[in-house]
């Protein structure tokens, strides 16, 4: 089955009991919540990391207990992320979540050589969405680890996000790279680099992936604004992926998908050995539950 909404997976995941996952700095009410949801769904165990009292009283506070769960005591968000990465790489652990710390300070303990979570394929963030203005789910990528990606990383980032989408069911999908405009123009490097991803077709026939830009939001999403503007590209109008240029770019757009369209997401990193369930922190309990149900359902495969 084609998991191609967040209820689909959500739901897929429930009683697949994918093992435990590690949560860094756990002390955080709508992780607490997700957490304890992903636990009585059956989706899988976690391990709290952080401040085991301040842990307890959130708990208490949402109606849960602290005996019924595993709590390890980390303080400090470097040390919250060493732990809950050490307990990955030692197999005590089959994916990782960011709790109540920054980005940065995870991202330290999962790149260490030490421990065994790289892979020497590049780490990128895949954001899925899904809102009533458009009829698909769609992914975003990269808005949360690669702040200025070249070419290359920029073809690795859509590799991931392919890689992503065939553990999820896809057989074909189309992707947009993210552009001012859909006029090639030698004085933007954007521009550039969505025309030779573009040519690296061969590159994507294994993932029935189709690249097509560079183009604008609008005619990525929007058949009407393809008709308007004639743009007859295949895939126009109908993206399941957009590779956006920046890190900027993708993040505002998220966060508008979010704020402004209502949209409901689920975000993780992938190209590490495990997945790791990221996003913001100001992201409801409900966004960070279908994240782990999504980190379930690619826990243990080569995404």
């Amino acid at each position: 089955m084609m998991l191609n909404s967040i209820d689909r997976i959500v739901e897929a995941a429930r009683d697949r009991r994918a093992g435990r996952f590690a949560i860094a700095a756990a002390q955080d009410v709508d992780v607490l919540k997700a957490a304890a949801e992903a636990a009585e769904a059956g989706i899988a165990e976690p391990i709290l990391i952080g401040d085991p009292a301040e842990i307890g009283r959130l708990l208490s506070a949402i109606g849960g207990k602290a005996a019924d769960f595993s709590i390890v005591e980390a303080q400090g968000a470097a040390a919250c992320a060493l732990a809950a990465a050490k307990l990955v790489g030692s197999g005590k652990a089959d994916f990782l979540m960011k709790g109540k710390l920054g980005t940065a300070d995870l991202m330290r303990a999962v790149l260490d050589k030490d421990l065994g979570l790289r892979t020497g394929r590049l780490l990128s963030h895949v954001m899925l969405y899904e809102m009533s203005a458009y009829p698909r789910m769609l992914a975003l990528t990269d808005g949360g680890m690669n702040t200025f990606p070249d070419l290359a990383k920029k073809a690795d980032i859509l590799e991931n996000a392919a890689l992503l989408f065939r553990k999820l069911g896809y057989e074909s999908m189309t992707a947009a790279c993210i552009c001012g405009a859909e006029i090639v123009d030698p004085q933007i490097q954007s521009t550039l680099e969505a025309a030779s991803l573009v040519a690296m077709k061969q590159r994507w026939i294994p993932y029935g992936l189709t690249v097509f830009g560079p183009v604008g939001l609008d005619l990525a999403v929007s058949p009407e604004a393809c008709r308007h503007k004639g743009y007859g590209v295949p895939g126009g109008g109908s993206a399941d992926i957009l590779l956006v240029p920046t890190y900027e770019v993708g993040n505002g757009i998220g966060k508008a998908l979010t704020y402004f369209g209502g949209a409901r997401s689920a975000g993780i990193i992938v190209g590490a050995s495990v997945p790791i369930v990221l996003v913001s922190r100001s992201d409801t309990a409900e966004t960070k539950l279908a994240s782990i149900a999504l980190a379930a359902i690619v826990s243990g495969s080569t995404v």
